[in-house]
């Protein structure tokens, strides 16, 4: 994360990231990975707050980190409130996207669950629990589309998709545990076979 940036951002600029952040909460259905693709839209592309390494960066460090898959959030809204200025900005950064992703969701979600297990009997709320999982799955889709666009959308990296490629159908096809493959994988990035 060493290529950072350097941000003046207004009150209305911390405003926009917390608004941004409360509106992608209602929509992080699958929990808030799913919203990678346009937290990037906005952060990167949109505002121009991080950059390319720094986003994806926020996303493996945390990633790879133990704790709440949530991380990343925390991290993007570090990283948007260094380049504005160190680290008390990096701590608002972290508590408006934090407050944002967190507070509508949570809120939602529990009145939803209470709602929904008072009318489990009815065939509109198991159809709409059944109907989620394809949006689910598409929205992670397109969050590995952009992490994996990172390292280039073709094929001149081919180890790299072989292996992400082999992963995917073990995974799906075996009872290995997704350790022992980022085990392999991480051998394989050490000796720089991919």
């Amino acid at each position: 994360m060493n290529d950072a940036l350097t941000l003046m951002l207004t009150a209305q600029d911390w405003l926009n990231l917390l608004a941004h952040y409360l509106m992608l909460s209602l929509l992080s259905v699958g929990g808030a990975v799913s919203t990678v693709p346009d937290m990037h839209r906005f952060l990167v592309e949109q505002q121009h707050w991080l950059t390319d390494a720094q986003f994806n960066a926020s996303i493996a460090l945390a990633q790879a980190s133990p704790g709440p898959n949530l991380l990343f959030v925390a991290l993007l809204g570090w990283n948007v409130g260094l380049n504005a200025g160190g680290w008390p900005t990096g701590l608002l950064g972290v508590a408006l996207s934090l407050l944002g992703i967190l507070v509508p969701s949570t809120a939602l979600t529990y009145a939803a669950a209470q709602w929904g297990h008072r009318n489990r009997e009815l065939r509109a709320v198991r159809a709409f629990k059944q109907g989620l999982a394809p949006i689910v799955v598409a929205l992670l889709m397109a969050t590995s589309a952009i992490m994996a666009s990172a390292n280039g959308t073709n094929l001149s990296n081919w180890p790299l998709w072989l292996v992400t490629a082999a992963t995917a159908v073990i995974v799906w096809r075996s009872k290995i545990h997704l350790l022992w493959l980022l085990g392999a994988g991480a051998l394989l990035g050490w000796f720089g076979l991919i």
